[in-house]
């Protein structure tokens, strides 16, 4: 496990930045694992500016997403299928064809679970898993649990969750309570795996997962046993440590 030190939020999305450039750069054809959320904005904004500046080509990238909820189909503006566009493919030259997100209303729930494990596995897996953490430590939507889920599985989001993703939405009734997610086995078995983490209300969990006991009562705390991993972190999340 590796730890970098950021001093604020773009110096953190900066390094993430530059790992994922990269990884890109050496491998074109690579199978990026991507995430949602407030956190990787950044570093994907800084991805855009580097191919519009022609630094990047993502021509080649296959990309498959962690998660998306349960009742939004992928015309909602709040779906991760809509940030996904907004927010990275609209904007490089990634073929739409080669974007993977789980369908949000696909209503066969074993069915959409075995057809996205198997569309990961058709890939060769994860060359480079991108993560945010969770204020209870779920990565992706692998929430607290008895026991690390191992396939892509249909979750219902802790309160916790919904009451740090009801800012996106008009009303917190409005917030879904489902999601489908990748589970814990894909990935580890990614070959690099990358979070990061700003903010103070991040300091707990991070010490929590990664220096205390893994467990799956604390999902992101499997990590520990990633044989490539690297949290980059503002000095804010890693202020309890």
């Amino acid at each position: 496990m590796r730890i970098l030190s950021a001093k604020d939020y773009e110096q953190m999305s900066r390094k993430a930045a530059d790992i994922l450039s990269a990884q890109i750069i050496l491998k074109p054809d690579s199978v990026l694992g991507l995430a949602t959320g407030s956190s990787p904005v950044g570093t994907y904004q800084l991805l855009i500016d580097r191919y519009r500046r022609g630094e990047l080509d993502f021509s080649r990238c296959r990309t498959v997403n962690l998660d998306e909820y349960v009742g939004l189909d992928d015309s909602s503006d709040q779906s991760y299928a809509y940030f996904m566009r907004k927010n990275l493919f609209d904007q490089i030259n990634i073929d739409p064809a080669n974007t993977h997100i789980p369908s949000g209303i696909n209503p066969d729930t074993d069915g959409e679970c075995s057809r996205y494990d198997a569309l990961i596995r058709s890939l060769g897996g994860i060359d480079l898993q991108l993560l945010g953490i969770g204020n209870n430590g779920h990565i992706g939507f692998n929430e607290p649990d008895d026991c690390f889920a191992k396939g892509t599985h249909q979750i219902r989001l802790a309160e916790a969750t919904i009451q740090a993703n009801k800012r996106f939405f008009a009303k917190e009734e409005d917030v879904p309570r489902f999601a489908y997610t990748m589970g814990i086995r894909d990935i580890m078995q990614a070959g690099r795996v990358l979070m990061i983490a700003s903010g103070a209300r991040k300091a707990a969990i991070v010490k929590e997962a990664f220096f205390g006991p893994v467990t799956p009562r604390v999902p992101a705390s499997i990590l520990q046993l990633h044989k490539d991993f690297t949290l980059v972190a503002d000095e804010a999340a890693l202020s309890a440590l």
